[in-house]
């Protein structure tokens, strides 16, 4: 089972909202041997994350790919659902809210999961944008709230955005780190907030020129994506963009000796950022529907989270030589 040092000894998990986010940190956790609690409004919403769950960890194992060093059967016999938000509420050391990014429905949902938490109990967001102070200024209990922002499908892709509002105590961000490392995720903690925390404003600003190439005439969106897949991403799955800097010289001071006023007189021909509408908004839409009609949306996702997979089991895999060494 898992360690209760994180936990004040409480090894409860409640997940608030069963979509695709809430059923990856589910698992995640159980994963790890914790005791995991979901929730949603209605019994059918949970019924149906439930058996999603149990044939996802299922499928996990057979292709080798599941986490932890529990069977699929001992994951999920550490998953319940509820349609008692109390329920799921009450004696939870951590709680992950997985809703909508809608600013009214977090800030409704939030008041509502302080009501049944204890003064030990973290308060988590899975928000990709709104800033924690923005969903918890009125609360009671808004010390004890932040937000873990995962990447999706966060079963594959381990990051999370840790980010505190203002007032939330260091300690629960300190034991939010600890338990997402413990649980296999891999965490890092903004300062402060901002728009957009740091994965969406970097994914933001290639979108933006990914948009412009297109728009401009440069380029048609299935090259553009080639030039991430075929040529950035090869790199960029495996190191950051400064490590990417400081081996492409002899170091980052020779990196930026060498390109910093390209870097800057390619950076002034950008231009503004693009609206998302008009004649590019049409262009964009049509190639993209023709490259991947949206009947196959969901064919392509399954090949997108079977790729991820692999990609994650090959890192795994890396790092354990690494150690080794």
């Amino acid at each position: 089972m898992a360690s209760n040092g994180n936990m004040h000894k409480n090894n409860k998990i409640a997940i608030v909202g069963s979509g695709l986010i809430g059923r990856s940190w589910a698992m995640i956790f159980a994963s790890a041997g914790y005791q995991v609690t979901l929730y949603d409004i209605l019994p059918s919403q949970v019924s149906t994350a439930l058996e999603n769950i149990k044939g996802r960890l299922d499928d996990l194992k057979k292709a080798g790919q599941l986490r932890g060093s529990l069977s699929p059967e001992e994951q999920f016999s550490l998953i319940t659902g509820t349609n008692e938000l109390k329920e799921a509420i009450q004696g939870a050391g951590f709680v992950q809210e997985c809703v909508p990014e809608v600013l009214e429905l977090k800030r409704k949902v939030f008041k509502q999961m302080e009501e049944f938490a204890g003064d030990e109990t973290i308060l988590s967001s899975s928000s990709s944008c709104i800033t924690p102070s923005e969903i918890t200024e009125t609360l009671q209990r808004r010390k004890q709230c932040v937000v873990s922002h995962p990447v999706s499908p966060p079963y594959y892709a381990p990051l999370v955005e840790i980010i505190p509002a203002p007032w939330t105590d260091q300690a629960v961000v300190d034991k939010t780190r600890a338990l997402m490392e413990e649980v296999g995720q891999v965490p890092v903690t903004l300062r402060r907030e901002l728009p957009g925390f740091a994965l969406n404003r970097m994914q933001y600003a290639l979108i933006n020129e990914s948009w412009r190439l297109v728009q401009n005439g440069l380029l048609s969106c299935a090259d553009v994506d080639k030039v991430m897949w075929a040529g950035m991403g090869m790199r960029y799955a495996f190191i950051g963009p400064f490590e990417v800097m400081h081996l492409n010289a002899e170091g980052m001071a020779s990196y930026l000796e060498r390109y910093s006023k390209t870097i800057q007189n390619v950076s002034a021909d950008f231009g503004p950022n693009p609206t998302f509408d008009g004649e590019g908004y049409k262009q964009i839409i049509k190639e993209m529907d023709e490259l991947i009609p949206l009947d196959q949306l969901e064919e392509r996702r399954k090949a997108r989270d079977a790729r991820m997979a692999a990609l994650a089991k090959l890192k795994h895999d890396m790092d354990g030589h690494e150690k080794t060494d």
